[in-house]
C-alpha cells in the first residue's frame, strides 16, 4: 500500500446533542471553558463533515458479538462502520445478508473504491486486504499467505493515518493478537479504543491481547456498546473542533499548566515542553470520555481520581512505533549509512547509537537488526552499544524485555523473524544476541545529560510533538552529542528546520543528515525546567505565543533604575538590550550570532563567561568589580552584574548589567614622553603575556565546561547501563527464586553437569541419592560417591551429550529405595547445549506396588490353577481373555483356540444356546450375574456333559475395565446318579 497523505484540516462537524449528564459534583455553571470546542448550531452531514468511521475487527466467534451490537445501535448515528473479519478465502462470504436481519442500515461487501458514508456499513470481502484513504476504500490483493495475514492491522493502521481523531476502533472475539497493533495506531492520532469483555467472549485472545496494552478505553458486553459509542460520539462532536492555538485564553493556559503540575508531581514527568495543541487533544478526548465538558471541571476530577492523573500521563506517551516503520528508511540505513559508520572503525572501537523517546523499543531493536545483518555479511562482529531511552518507564521495561505480540509479522519479514526472533505460543521474543546490542533506561532527553561519541542518533516522531524552542534544543545537542560526521535518523514529517549549517542532507526522502562544521554550543539545561505555556525563550526577534517578551521586560526595567544591560537566555543568546551598550558589546565579525560571550570587548570576555556560568549552575547574583574595558583604543573601568531574573513569567532569563565606574583621572592612558627602549619592550612582553593568558583561561574555562559536559554524559551512560543491570539482576533474581521454589517443591532429585560432565549445581533431594555437598561444585561427578547400585553414570551422561538422546533407567539405591534416572541434554534459551540435566524420581512406592501386583497375580494363578472346576475371563465383547487348565483339559481345546475367540465360536459352536447368551449379556450392562445356569450339551471327542454355569460381574479399580467371570463346574456324575 502506498504511503498515506495527511488529512486535510475538518471543515465542519456533526452536532450531536449529549444524552448524558455528567456527575453534578463536576457541575459549574460560572464557566463554560473548553480548551478545543464551544456550541454551535447543529449541521447536517454531508460530503465535507466530519463524521466518526468505526473499524471492527473480528475473528472466530465474533458472528455472535456482530449480532448483539448490531440489534442494539440505532441506524440514525451518523457513524459509518467497516467490519474486518478472518473469512475463507476460497469461500463466498454471506456476512453482508446475515447483518441486514439485525440492522436498519445499508450493509454492502466492500467493493474497490467504494466511498464510506454515514450510517452503512461495509463488510471486508474474502481473500482480500483493505485500506481506506480520504473515506474512500481500497482492496488489495494479499501479498503473503492466509496463514500469517493480519488484515485488521492493515486496516485500523490506515484507518488511523486518514481519519486520525475520527477514527474509533473496536476488536471482538477472536483467536490470537489481531487488532493490538492496529488499536495502537488509532490510539496514537487520538481516536478511541472499544473491547469486547473476556469473559463474554466465545475466544478471548484479540480482547486480552488488546486490553493488556492498557490503551482501551472501554471493556464492554458487545450489546452494551453502541449505547457507550453513541455518548462517546455526541460529546466527541457536539462542539466545532477548531484549531486550539487560535481560542487559548490565559484561563485556559492556566488550566493546563494546573494538568502538567499535577501530572509531574505525580509521575515526575514534565510535559510543557509539549505542544499545547497535542495536550489539548488528548485532554479533550479524556473529558469527552468522562462526559466533562469544562477543563475546569476535569482539573477538579483529576484532583479527586488520582489514578486518572497516570491514565492522562498514559495518554500523552503514546507514540506510534513498529518494526522496520518505512521500511525503505531501513533499507537506506543499512546499504548507504551503516557502512560508512563502520568503515573507518577499528574492531576495538565501539559503535554507538542513541534512540531517544523509544517507546517500547521496535525501533532500537530494528537498528540493531540491520547492524548485525550488515556485519554477518561483511563477516566482521563490532562491538555495538545502543542506547535506548524514554521518559516511559513501563514502555523501556518493555522493550528491556524484548517480548512482543505475535503480530509483528506485519512488519517483520519470514526471514527476520526466523533469524532473530524466538516463536513463543502467543508471541515473538527478541534472540540474546539482538537483546544485548541495545540497552534500556528511563530518560528525558530534553533534561537529562545526553550521550556523547554517538556514531548515529535515531529520533524519530518526537520532535513533531514538541514546541520550536525544544526542538532547536535538541538539534543542538544532537550535534554536540555526535561524533564528526555522525549520523541523524529524523521522522518523515520532521527536519532539521533553521540548522542547515550544522547538518548535510544525506538522504532527503527519508530524512537522514550528516553533522558538519564544528561541534555547536551545548544548550544550557537548567536543573527545573520552569513550566510555561508551551513555548521557550525565543530567538532574537521573535514574539512568545500571548505573551509580548520585549513589553514585560521595558516594564520591569522602567519600575526601576537600571544601567545600560542585556537580557540573555541560560545560553548566552541576547534577547534584549537597554540603554545604550556600545561601550561593552559589539557585533562578532563574520556570519552573525547572538552570544553575548562573543559580543563582549576586550576586558570583560572571560569574566562575563564565568559570571553566566555561575548564574546557571548556582542560581545566585555574580559581581564582577573594577573590570577595566577596552573601547576604541581607550578603556572604561565598569562594575558588571550578572543575575537571575526571578519573575515567574520569564523564569530561566539572565540580566547582565555594566555600571561605568567614575575616575578622577582620564580614561585614557598618559604616554610617557621619557620611556626606554628596554622598558617599552618589557611592557610589551607583559602585554603580550597577559594577552596570552587570558586566552589560554579561556580556552581553559571552554574545555572544563565541555568536560563538565562530558562527565555529566558519562554519569548518565554510566546509570543507565546501572540500571539496565539491576533490571536484569533484579528480573534473574526472582526467576531463580521461582526456579529454586519450584525445584524444592517437587522433591525431585536434580543434578546439572556442564559439558566436561563437572557438576554445576543440585536441588536439595539430590543429597538423598548422591553424597554431595556445596563445595562439590565444579567437581567432576564421577568423583562424587553415590548411593545407587550403578556403576555407569558418568558413562550414560556422556552418550547423552553425544548423541543428545534422553536416557532412562530404574535404579535401586544400597537401602532398598528405587528411582527412575532420566538424563537429558540442557539446552539454553538459544538452543545451545550446555551440559546435562540428570533427574532422579523416587518411585519406591510404584515398585512395591508392583510387586504386591505381581505377587497377587502369582497368588491368584496358583489358587485358578488348583482349582478343579473350569473358569473363563470374558471381555465386555464376550471374548475369552484367559481361562484356566481345568477348561482346557475338560474340553479338549489349547489356549490358541480359545483366547480371543467368542465364546460361542470355541470348538464346533457348543457354546451358542441362546439363553445363555442372553444371560451373559445382561451381566454388564445391569450389573447382575446368574447361578446354577444348567447345560446339557454332547461335545465331540468328550461326549455327553451336564455343567452348572456361574458367571457375574468383574471390576478392577483403577483400571476401569469390566470384565466377567464365568465358572463351569462338571455335574454329569451328579446327575447320573441321581436318576
Amino acid at each position: 500500500m502506498q504511503e498515506t497523505e495527511k488529512k486535510k484540516k475538518l471543515k465542519n462537524n456533526i452536532e450531536m446533542n449529549s444524552t448524558q449528564k455528567k456527575p453534578d459534583s463536576l457541575k459549574n455553571t460560572n464557566e463554560s471553558v473548553s480548551p478545543a470546542r464551544e456550541n454551535r448550531a447543529p449541521i447536517k452531514p454531508d460530503e465535507e463533515s466530519a463524521f466518526p468511521i468505526v473499524g471492527i475487527g473480528a475473528s472466530a466467534g465474533g458472528l455472535e458479538a456482530l449480532e448483539k451490537f448490531f440489534i442494539n445501535m440505532p441506524h440514525d448515528s451518523g457513524i459509518a462502520f467497516v467490519i474486518i473479519m478472518h473469512f475463507d478465502p476460497a469461500a463466498k462470504s454471506v456476512m453482508a445478508d446475515i447483518l441486514k436481519r439485525y440492522t436498519k442500515m445499508e450493509v454492502f461487501q466492500v467493493e474497490d473504491g467504494m466511498k464510506v458514508e454515514p450510517n452503512h456499513v461495509y463488510i471486508i470481502p474474502p481473500n482480500r486486504d483493505m485500506a481506506i484513504f480520504h473515506r474512500t476504500l481500497h482492496l488489495y490483493e494479499p501479498v503473503v499467505s492466509k496463514g500469517i495475514r493480519h488484515p485488521i492491522d492493515f486496516f485500523f493502521r490506515s484507518l488511523a493515518d486518514d481519519q486520525k481523531e475520527n477514527a474509533v476502533c473496536i476488536i471482538l472475539s477472536g483467536t490470537g493478537t489481531e487488532g493490538t497493533l492496529g488499536l495502537k495506531a488509532i490510539k496514537g492520532e487520538g481516536g478511541m479504543v472499544m473491547v469486547q469483555s473476556m469473559e463474554s467472549a466465545t475466544y478471548d485472545g484479540m480482547p486480552r491481547s488488546a486490553i493488556a496494552t492498557g490503551l482501551v478505553d472501554y471493556i464492554l458486553l458487545p450489546e452494551k456498546m453502541p449505547e457507550q459509542l453513541v455518548s462517546y460520539v455526541n460529546q466527541f462532536y457536539a462542539r466545532e473542533i477548531t484549531k486550539p492555538e487560535r481560542i487559548v485564553t490565559e484561563q485556559i493556559v492556566n488550566y493546563l499548566q494546573k494538568i502538567i503540575i499535577l501530572i509531574r508531581t505525580q509521575t515526575g514527568v514534565d510535559f510543557s515542553a509539549y505542544k499545547q495543541s497535542t495536550l489539548i487533544r488528548r485532554i479533550d478526548r479524556r473529558m469527552s470520555l468522562h462526559q466533562i465538558k469544562n477543563i475546569s471541571d476535569y482539573v477538579r476530577y483529576l484532583q479527586e481520581n488520582k489514578p486518572e492523573i497516570q491514565i492522562l500521563h498514559k495518554e500523552f506517551l503514546i507514540g506510534v512505533t513498529s518494526f522496520f516503520r518505512d521500511l525503505e528508511a531501513f533499507r537506506d540505513l543499512k546499504e548507504k549509512i551503516v557502512p560508512e559508520i563502520l568503515k573507518d572503525k577499528s574492531l576495538d572501537q565501539p559503535v554507538r547509537i542513541w534512540v531517544p523517546g523509544c517507546s517500547t523499543g521496535e525501533e532500537a531493536y530494528s537498528i540493531a537488526i540491520v547492524l548485525k545483518e550488515y556485519m554477518d555479511e561483511v563477516k566482521s562482529n563490532f562491538h555495538v552499544q545502543i542506547f535506548a531511552t524514554d521518559v516511559d518507564r513501563d514502555a523501556v521495561e518493555t522493550g528491556r524485555l524484548g517480548v512482543y505480540p505475535s503480530n509483528i509479522t506485519v512488519d517483520v519479514s519470514p526471514e527476520r523473524l526466523n533469524r532473530f526472533f524466538i516463536k513463543n505460543p502467543d508471541t515473538y521474543s527478541i534472540k540474546k544476541e539482538i537483546r544485548e546490542m541495545v540497552i534500556f533506561a528511563p530518560q528525558n532527553a530534553i533534561s537529562d545529560p545526553s550521550f556523547l561519541m554517538l556514531d548515529l542518533i535515531s529520533c524519530r516522531n518526537l520532535l513533531i510533538y514538541l514546541v520550536p524552542e525544544s526542538q532547536r534544543k535538541l538539534l543542538l545537542l544532537f550535534h554536540y552529542s555526535l561524533n564528526p560526521g555522525g549520523y541523524l535518523f529524523l521522522g518523515s514529517s520532521e527536519t532539521v528546520g533553521e540548522f542547515t549549517e550544522l547538518y548535510s542532507v544525506v538522504d532527503k526522502k527519508w530524512k537522514i543528515y550528516e553533522r558538519i562544521g564544528e561541534r555547536a554550543h551545548l544548550p544550557l539545561i537548567a536543573e527545573h525546567a520552569p513550566i510555561a505555556p508551551w513555548v521557550g525563550i525565543p530567538k532574537v526577534g521573535e514574539i512568545k505565543a500571548g505573551i509580548n517578551i520585549g513589553m514585560k521586560i521595558e516594564k520591569m526595567l522602567l519600575d526601576t533604575y537600571t544601567p545600560p544591560c542585556a537580557i540573555i537566555n541560560e545560553k548566552g543568546d541576547v534577547l534584549y538590550i537597554h540603554g545604550r551598550t556600545g561601550k561593552y558589546l559589539e557585533p562578532a565579525t563574520g556570519n552573525f550570532r547572538s552570544s553575548i560571550i562573543d559580543m563582549a570587548r576586550d576586558g570583560l570576555r572571560t569574566e562575563l563567561n564565568i559570571a553566566i556560568h555561575r548564574v546557571v549552575t548556582q542560581k545566585k547574583d555574580v559581581i564582577f568589580k573594577n573590570l577595566n574595558v577596552k573601547t576604541n583604543g581607550a578603556y572604561q573601568t565598569i562594575d558588571l552584574t550578572v543575575k537571575p531574573i526571578k519573575e515567574s513569567t520569564m523564569q530561566g532569563l539572565i540580566m547582565v548589567t555594566f555600571e561605568d565606574v567614575p575616575s578622577a583621572k582620564p580614561s585614557r592612558p598618559v604616554k610617557s614622553t621619557y620611556r626606554s627602549k628596554q622598558a617599552k619592550e618589557h611592557i610589551a612582553e607583559l602585554e603580550n603575556e597577559l594577552k596570552s593568558t587570558k586566552e589560554n583561561l579561556q580556552a581553559t574555562i571552554e574545555e572544563l565546561q565541555t568536560s563538565n559536559e562530558e562527565l555529566k554524559s558519562a554519569n548518565e551512560e554510566l546509570v543507565t547501563l546501572n540500571a539496565e543491570h539491576q533490571a536484569k539482576i533484579e528480573e534473574q533474581s526472582k526467576t531463580v527464586s521461582d526456579l529454586n521454589n519450584v525445584l524444592a517443591s517437587t522433591e525431585i532429585a536434580t543434578l546439572f553437569l556442564d559439558n566436561d560432565l563437572r557438576i554445576k549445581g543440585y536441588t536439595p533431594a539430590t543429597t538423598k541419592v548422591i553424597n554431595l555437598i556445596k563445595t562439590d561444585i565444579g567437581r567432576p561427578v564421577g568423583d562424587i560417591v553415590s548411593n545407587l547400585e550403578y556403576e555407569d553414570l558418568q558413562r550414560d551422561a556422556k552418550e547423552v551429550l553425544d548423541t543428545l538422546v534422553l536416557k532412562e533407567k530404574e535404579l535401586r539405591d544400597k537401602k532398598g529405595s528405587w528411582y527412575l534416572m532420566r538424563i537429558l541434554p540442557y539446552r539454553t534459551i538459544d538452543n545451545t547445549i550446555d551440559g546435562a540435566v540428570i533427574t532422579f524420581i523416587d518411585i519406591t512406592e510404584r515398585k512395591r506396588a508392583e510387586q504386591m501386583e505381581k505377587d497377587a497375580r502369582v497368588y491368584a494363578e496358583s489358587i485358578v490353577d488348583t482349582v478343579q472346576e473350569s473358569l473363563l475371563i470374558l471381555d465386555k465383547d464376550l471374548r475369552v481373555i484367559s481361562a484356566n487348565p481345568s477348561f482346557y483339559s475338560t474340553f479338549q481345546v489349547s489356549p490358541m483356540e480359545a483366547e480371543n475367540k467368542f465364546i460361542y465360536d470355541i470348538g464346533n459352536r457348543q457354546w451358542e444356546i441362546p439363553r445363555l447368551r442372553e444371560l451373559l449379556e445382561e451381566i454388564l450392562p445391569k450389573n447382575s450375574h446368574f447361578k446354577n445356569f444348567e447345560v446339557d450339551h454332547v461335545f465331540p471327542g468328550i461326549g455327553r456333559k451336564v455343567m452348572s454355569l456361574n458367571a457375574r460381574r468383574i471390576y478392577q479399580e483403577g483400571v476401569g475395565t469390566e470384565r466377567i467371570l464365568l465358572v463351569i463346574e462338571d455335574i454329569t456324575e451328579h446327575k447320573q446318579a441321581a436318576h
